[in-house]
Parts: C-alpha cells; structure tokens; sequence
C-alpha cells in the first residue's frame, strides 16, 4: 500500500519535467525569429519586405558618394568677376594705376595683384627688366609686390586673385591675346581698362 502513493508522486514528478521541455520547445520558437535571415535566401517572400528598406538606406549613400558633383557648380562660383573702366589708349595705364592704388587702399596685398599692358610696358617692368629676366621673374615668384609684365608674357604669369589689364595700345591681337589669358589667371577680379567697344569685341559674352 505505501507503494501506491509513491506511484502519483512520480508520475507527477514526470508530469513536471515534461511540462518543463513543452517550455523550452517554446524558447526555440522565438530563436528561429532571428533566424531567418539565414533562412532568407531559401523563402524570398518573407524576408521580402524587411528587405526594401534596407536598398532605400543605400540609396542615400550612392548619392553620397557622387560628390564629384558638386565640385562644378563649385568651379563655375569661382569664376573671377569683371570690371571694365573706360579708358583711352594714352589714358588706360593711369586708369590701371589708380585702379591698384584703390585695390591696395581697400585691403588687399600687393602681391595679390598683376598688371599686364597690351601696349608699351609698364616702367617698372622696364627698370626691373634691365637687370635680367631672371631677377625679373624672381620677384614673379616672391609674390611680394604688385607685378607688372606685358602682353606677351601673360602665359607665363602664375594666378593671382586680382589681373588689372591696361589696354594701352599695342596690335589688336594683342589684347586678344592677352585678355582671355588674363581672365583666366585672375583668381577672384580682372579689371580691365581701355576702349570698351574694343574690349567687348574681344571678350564678347564669353564673360
């Protein structure tokens, strides 16, 4: 007799382990949630809709990665701005001049500014010239002062924020020599000074 209450307390006993894996069999339920990202590639329809998000994320960073873009409306906002002031032939020197005394009253260093003439040199260029072109284009380099070169020389000339252009006579061709080449070595100004029929002729709308 005392072997027949033994008997429910082990079949309990047994009841309760069982019930105890019946609850682990629900813990792998929830494990194979995660899952089934490895599972992915064998159901596409389930993992189909977790995945358009992820593309809209990598949408973004490819345009990111088109930065080169920008650079050229960067390039277009760089281009040098142009001033022209009406000059005469004989006037156009002394128009430049004045023109770099009132860059360098403004703040702005003598060594950002280059002068190129289209006619006779500037004197400076002359007298430093007579020393040799090497000293000449020492100073060139130096960046120190206000540099002053003719037409035929601009191509060598390094940029500098500020090209004054005295169109002060001179062959035709060469204000339309020496005019692009130094809207393209001005930085952020070119003034030019001369005859505005003749200068628009030569720079056009290009400007």
């Amino acid at each position: 007799m005392p072997l027949i209450p033994e008997e429910p307390q082990i079949h309990e006993s047994a009841q309760g382990p069982r019930a105890t894996p019946a609850s682990g069999r629900t813990a792998p339920t929830p494990r194979p949630v995660p899952g089934p990202r490895s599972v992915a590639p064998s159901r596409p329809g389930r993992p189909g809709p977790p995945r358009p998000t992820p593309p809209v994320q990598r949408a973004p960073r490819d345009p990111a990665a088109v930065k080169p873009g920008p650079p050229a409306p960067a390039a277009a906002a760089a281009a040098p701005q142009v001033q022209l002031i009406p000059a005469s032939a004989e006037g156009a020197l002394d128009a430049a001049e004045e023109a770099v005394d009132l860059l360098l009253e403004s703040g702005r260093a003598p060594g950002e500014v280059l002068v190129v003439t289209t006619g006779e040199p500037h004197p400076w260029a002359t007298h430093e010239l007579s020393f040799g072109e090497a000293s000449y284009w020492a100073q060139h380099d130096a960046r120190d002062d206000v540099f002053y070169l003719d037409a035929a020389s601009v191509g060598r000339a390094a940029e500098r924020p500020v090209v004054v252009v005295a169109v002060n006579g001179g062959p035709a061709s060469a204000a339309a020599t020496a005019l692009p080449l130094a809207h393209s070595r001005a930085g952020a100004l070119l003034i030019v000074c001369g005859d505005p029929q003749q200068i628009n002729a030569v720079l056009g709308a290009g400007l």
